[in-house]
């Protein structure tokens, strides 16, 4: 395993992140597909002994289920100073008028829930998951710095959105000396590409870390096109995802195949190593349902794509309209 500094701080992070939507009680929340904890522990304790040394959760995964599998995996199969736990606020949790967005009472009742689910102290990473359009960014702010100095959280990040309100951010946290977002977790994979043109140079530019979801496109890099998998028929927010330029990204999932299988590799790797040489690319974020998720990612960061087989997997890409956002 490959180790790289956090963005601009002290932090080193493994070059590839588990993301930890898999696990959690599938008839809870809205992810079906989720794996229980009976099923998920092998694959945790296969991704730290393989030496990823960040898991990502949320509290909505799961109706906060996913927190509570990772917080007690993490007890029983590694020390916790060894591990870095991110999770995230914002999703709608409960069905009241401040069960969701980026308000200070939200921030705080969050923050605390995820703390209790985690059985932990302490968050090392807390995320926004996405903008909150009727919260003022310096409320938002001001409470997250207010938890790093109580010391429930060491770093904050940010996920999807516009790359003007992510400078927003990082400037006005400036302007008040507030902790910064040292992270942003967006959209990024071969069949999606927007971020390259204002968000991943705005991230070299401030030095934040960039860690990229849905870096196999839900799976679709790995596969032909009209292969289902169960996630795929139950996951309603993944399917509005990847329908704009089906043409184009057809011929993107073949060029995949074909570099796959003159390389002799699994599609997964070719996919997901694209995205590992990005410029500007700090970890991707992988989701792992089988043991072999996990070691074609790890075979990936060896997988040198040259300048002409890069070329070939971006030359079909045309514009999409932004997804991911709120």
């Amino acid at each position: 395993m490959e180790y790289v500094k956090f963005g601009k701080t002290g932090l080193k992070v493994s070059r590839l992140w588990l993301g930890c939507m898999t696990y959690g009680t599938p008839d809870r929340g809205q992810h079906p597909w989720t794996m229980p904890e009976d099923a998920s522990r092998p694959l945790i304790k296969q991704a730290l002994e393989l030496g990823i040394n960040v898991l990502d959760t949320a509290n909505t995964y799961s109706d906060g289920t996913s927190e509570e599998i990772i917080g007690r995996a993490v007890k029983d199969f590694a020390r916790r100073d060894e591990v870095i736990i991110t999770s995230k606020v914002c999703l709608r949790m409960r069905d009241e008028p401040n069960g969701a967005g980026l308000s200070r009472k939200a921030i705080f009742t969050e923050v605390n829930n995820s703390l209790r689910r985690l059985g932990t102290d302490y968050i090392d990473l807390y995320q926004i998951h996405r903008w909150d359009y009727d919260t003022p960014i310096e409320e938002t702010l001001e409470a997250l710095n207010d938890i790093v100095r109580a010391g429930k959280v060491r770093y904050i990040g940010a996920s999807s959105m516009h790359a003007w309100q992510f400078a927003k951010a990082l400037y006005t946290s400036r302007l008040h000396g507030w902790s910064e977002f040292v992270s942003m977790q967006d959209h990024l994979n071969l069949l999606y590409r927007e971020e390259e043109r204002e968000m991943l140079p705005l991230c070299l530019d401030q030095g934040i870390a960039v860690v990229p979801w849905s870096p196999l496109a839900r799976g679709r890099l790995t596969r032909e096109w009209d292969d289902v998998s169960e996630r795929t028929k139950s996951d309603v927010f993944g399917r509005t995802l990847y329908t704009q330029a089906v043409d184009a990204d057809k011929q993107i999932v073949a060029e995949v195949a074909r570099i796959a299988k003159a390389r002799g590799v699994p599609r997964a790797q070719v996919a997901l190593a694209w995205v590992i040489q990005k410029r500007g690319v700090t970890a991707p974020i992988i989701g792992a349902s089988k043991p072999q998720h996990l070691t074609d990612a790890v075979a990936a960061l060896s997988l040198n794509l040259t300048d002409e087989e890069i070329k070939a997997l971006e030359a079909p890409y045309i514009p999409h309209r932004v997804s991911g956002h709120q």
